[in-house]
């Protein structure tokens, strides 16, 4: 099967992302959303890492303007019909993806293939809500989408050989690495990482050093580009909760049972950069110590 109309659902950091890839490789990209102002949102973060990709010679003007004419903007889940694959990139919350998929089974052809960018949720588990489980797999990018190289290519239980084949192929095509991950919670790299966030907050609780110690640690010990706690920030905490727990939802072990700190800077509404304020403070334009984050 070939591949050349894609629906990205979810206009947000990773979704936007994934559209902008996708119509760099050529294809026609159907951008969707629940409203007009995060669809705006969406194409004014593509706008502008296109722009920065002009400023650095990487682009042309001309071909910018033919990228962003690749990206179709919409509101209406109907324009999922035309398409050859749909991927969704919506919150990271299970009866959501649930719902969506639930829809989308009822206006898509039984030849079109569903993907989902979930961090953390077993594919399986997602594909029930369709009569399509064998045209269902996981396509997990990792932010920012335009910059990072991987991509995680999940088989379900009931995932076609011939479906891993197109989802592969598509990966090569728009010159990201795939590997290929067993179904299950936290899929590989996300299970990694939480395992490692979590023994960086247990450090940060028993006072081993501070925030800003352990991301330059990680960052000039271990080589990371970016410390744990500043890419929780870049990412969003609510992801990152989200995925720790699925985790501890699935496994029940106390190594994943999520932090309080994180859940508490979460309830506050403090969920990184987007929000102004995470792990740092960002409120000010640039990032600066919290003195207000108590254990």
């Amino acid at each position: 099967m070939e591949i050349k109309r894609i629906m990205v659902i979810g206009a947000g950091f990773m979704g936007s992302g994934i559209a902008q890839v996708m119509a760099a490789a050529g294809h026609e990209v159907v951008l969707g959303d629940t409203a007009e102002e995060f669809i705006a949102r969406g194409r004014s973060a593509i706008a502008k890492n296109l722009a920065g990709q002009v400023a650095k010679g990487k682009l042309s003007e001309a071909d910018r303007e033919v990228l962003i004419g690749r990206i179709k903007p919409t509101t209406e889940l109907a324009s999922a019909h035309g398409c050859d694959l749909i991927i969704e990139a919506i919150v990271e919350n299970k009866q959501a993806k649930l719902d969506l998929f639930r829809q989308l089974e009822e206006i898509c052809p039984p030849q079109v293939i569903f993907a989902s960018n979930t961090s953390s949720i077993p594919i399986t588990e997602l594909a029930t809500a369709t009569r399509r489980p064998d045209k269902f797999a996981g396509m997990h990018f990792f932010s920012p989408v335009p910059v990072m190289k991987l991509v995680e290519i999940i088989r379900g239980l009931k995932t076609s050989d011939a479906t891993i084949r197109v989802i592969r192929d598509l990966t090569d095509r728009i010159g990201k690495i795939g590997v290929s991950v067993k179904d299950g919670p936290g899929f590989l790299v996300n299970r990694v990482n939480a395992a490692l966030r979590n023994e960086v907050y247990n450090c940060l609780a028993e006072g081993v050093a501070t925030i800003e110690d352990i991301d330059k640690a990680l960052k000039f010990g271990l080589g990371h580009p970016m410390g744990p706690f500043e890419l929780g920030d870049f990412v969003g905490l609510d992801i990152g909760l989200a995925v720790a727990e699925t985790l501890w939802d699935n496994f029940k072990d106390p190594k994943w049972r999520p932090s309080l700190l994180l859940k508490k800077l979460v309830a506050s509404g403090d969920l990184g950069r987007k929000t102004g304020k995470g792990w740092y403070d960002y409120s000010g334009g640039e990032k600066k110590t919290r003195t207000d984050i108590s254990l």
